[in-house]
C-alpha cells in the first residue's frame, strides 16, 4: 500500500510541475495598506490630508506613512546602538543629512531623537505640488497639480512633471514656470494664438501643426 501511494504521488508530481516559490521582483513596495480599513479616526485623518495637500487618493498618504515609518524604524534601531559605535555615526549622520536636505529638520534640532517626532504632515509639506500652490504660481493645490502634469513647472533647469517630488530647502527657490511653458516666457497658447488671429484660420491650424 505504501509503495502505491507513492508510485501515485510520484505520477502526479510528474503530471503537475511544480510552481517554483521565488519573487523574481527587483523592487519593494512604495505603499502599505492599512490593517484595518474601517477605522474611523484613521479615515478622517486621511480624508483631512487628502484635502489639505490636494493629494489624488489615499495611496498617496500611505506610501508617506510607508516612508516615514522606514525612517522611524532607521533612528530607532541606531538609537539602541552605542554612541561611539561607527554603525550609528556614519549611518545617523546620513539620515539627518538627508532629513536636513529635504527641510524636515531645522539646523538646531539635527539629532536623532528628532527624526521619531516627523510627522506625515511635514514630509507633505515638501511636494513640489504644495510648494507652487504656496509660491502663488498657482490658484489653488488642484490647479498646481494640473500645472505640474502638464510640463509648465520647472526646478532650477529641470522641468518637473511629478506633483509629489520632494523639493529640497536649497532648490525651492529655483521653483518657476518652464521656459517653454505660457505662463513663462514661451510662446502663448493655443486658444490665444486662435484669439489674436482674429477668430483662426489655416494660419492658426498651420502654426500648430
Amino acid at each position: 500500500n505504501s509503495s502505491a501511494r507513492e508510485a501515485s504521488h510520484s505520477v502526479v508530481k510528474m503530471g503537475r510541475p511544480q510552481k517554483a516559490n521565488k519573487c523574481y521582483t527587483n523592487y519593494s513596495k512604495t505603499s502599505k495598506t492599512p490593517r484595518r480599513p474601517f477605522e474611523k479616526e484613521r479615515l478622517d485623518n486621511e480624508m483631512q490630508l487628502v484635502g489639505e495637500f490636494g493629494l489624488k487618493n489615499k495611496r498617496e498618504v500611505w506610501r508617506v506613512q510607508l516612508l516615514l515609518a522606514k525612517m522611524r524604524k532607521n533612528a530607532r534601531d541606531l538609537l539602541t546602538l552605542d554612541e561611539k559605535s561607527p554603525k550609528r555615526i556614519f549611518e545617523g549622520a546620513a539620515l539627518l543629512r538627508r532629513c536636513a536636505r529635504l527641510g524636515l529638520l531645522a539646523e538646531d534640532k539635527r539629532e536623532l531623537d528628532y527624526v521619531l517626532g516627523i510627522k506625515v504632515a511635514d514630509i507633505l509639506a515638501r511636494r513640489l505640488q504644495t510648494l507652487v500652490f504656496k509660491q502663488s504660481l498657482a490658484k489653488s493645490l488642484h490647479h498646481a497639480r494640473v500645472l505640474i502634469r502638464q510640463r509648465h513647472i520647472r526646478v532650477g533647469k529641470q522641468m518637473v512633471n511629478i506633483p509629489s517630488f520632494a523639493v529640497r530647502l536649497d532648490s525651492e527657490k529655483h521653483i518657476d514656470y518652464s521656459l517653454t511653458s505660457p505662463f513663462g516666457s514661451g510662446r502663448p497658447g493655443r486658444n490665444k494664438r486662435k484669439a489674436a488671429g482674429g477668430g483662426g484660420g489655416d494660419d492658426a491650424e498651420n502654426d500648430e501643426d
